[in-house]
């Protein structure tokens, strides 16, 4: 049995049962990278910030 299998980075023929489990192993990478970066995004919610207090980093001293 041969099974293409055509991604972004490669292009190969699949025939060996390690090439089909090695197939099998980068799509559950993919799978848990695609939830991590869902979860990075859903982190970075401005709302869930908490609001400064007083003046602190209002003010920037900056010389050139």
């Amino acid at each position: 049995m041969s099974l293409a299998l055509n991604t972004e980075s490669t292009s190969s023929d699949i025939t060996t049962g390690a090439a089909l489990k090695t197939a099998q192993l980068q799509k559950g990478q993919k799978a848990i990278e695609g939830e991590m970066a869902i979860k990075l995004i859903e982190s970075a919610n401005v709302e869930a910030l908490a609001m400064p207090v007083g003046n602190v980093g209002q003010n920037i001293n900056i010389k050139v």
